[in-house]
């Protein structure tokens, strides 16, 4: 995968900020490809998104969720 960041700013970033960037941490973080993560948040949908100065990001609330469905 082009860009991907460490497993370990990966975390910290899910743990700490309201949001992170739609790519590449929300695709790292669900395991997709690039142009996988681009089409499940525009196309079908299903990685909601914000628009932060023109950038893509997704809730960190949404994305802890998401990878432990289990602790909501």
């Amino acid at each position: 995968m082009t860009g991907e960041i460490s497993d370990k700013e990966l975390r910290r970033a899910i743990d700490e900020r309201l949001s992170v960037p739609l790519w590449p941490h929300t695709g790292q973080a669900l395991n997709l490809k690039r142009g996988a993560t681009y089409a499940a948040a525009a196309a079908a949908g299903e990685i909601p998104t914000l628009d932060v100065s023109k950038k893509k990001n997704v809730s960190t609330a949404w994305l802890r969720a998401k990878l432990n469905p289990k602790a909501t």
